[in-house]
């Protein structure tokens, strides 16, 4: 389960770059057919959505580390406090869980004994320290995943022929969210043929409004 979640945010974020990013090339070369001006154009897109998801993700998850140090805090108190009620609600858990209730007050007495604070943090509220929030590591991966994505549309807008910046971001889009619309769904589980058509179609249609709004309009977007 931890590596299907870091999978799942590893191609959401790489999605982010890719349609992120392919949408603003598309948009400024439909504006501005001028090559520098989409490159340009192209990279301040990838550096300012890394930092941006970087920043959205450190601070979204240092929220939940300090939920969770609340939550630390308050099982510690309670222990501390009401040690018997304490005993009896882990033992409630063990038999909720399936547990003859003299086998469940036998095993909260046991892993209470051995740490008390630590099971309770995993059995009664689902916290260990494998899964505890790390800010910097997911504001690491997140920014690194954008990346990239981000870096797929930029590198074939800068391969493309004069002119055909346009269609090379679009196949090269459509062929990247295809691969990770297929991978999000073995992550999940889910039917690969419906996700990866959700996500192309989505993809295309991003680019396709950005585009549009670029070429109506004349100006970057």
């Amino acid at each position: 389960m931890m590596r299907s979640g870091w999978l799942r945010a590893a191609v959401l974020g790489a999605n982010d770059g890719i349609v992120s990013v392919g949408a603003l090339i598309s948009g400024v070369a439909a504006a501005n057919p001028d090559r520098e001006a989409v490159l340009v154009a192209g990279l301040a897109g990838l550096v300012a959505g890394a930092l941006s998801m970087a920043m959205g993700e450190y601070v979204s998850v240092s929220s939940q580390r300090d939920t969770e140090h609340a939550d630390i805090a308050r099982e510690a108190a309670a222990l501390r406090d009401m040690p018997e009620d304490e005993l009896h609600e882990l033992a409630a858990i063990y038999e909720s869980r399936g547990m003859a209730p003299g086998t469940a007050l036998q095993a909260a007495r046991e892993v209470t004994a051995a740490d008390a604070l630590q099971a309770h943090l995993r059995d009664e509220i689902g916290l260990n320290e494998i899964s505890r929030a790390n800010p910097y590591l997911a504001a690491a991966a997140s920014a690194a995943t954008f990346s990239i994505g981000a870096a797929l549309p930029l590198v074939a807008a800068a391969i493309a022929p004069g002119g055909a910046v346009i269609p090379a971001v679009l196949v090269s889009v459509v062929i990247a969210l295809a691969l990770l619309g297929g991978l999000g769904a073995r992550a999940g589980g889910a039917p690969a043929p419906r996700a990866i058509l959700r996500v192309v179609l989505g993809g295309v249609l991003a680019l396709a409004i950005t585009a549009g709004v670029g070429r109506l309009f004349g100006v970057a977007v």
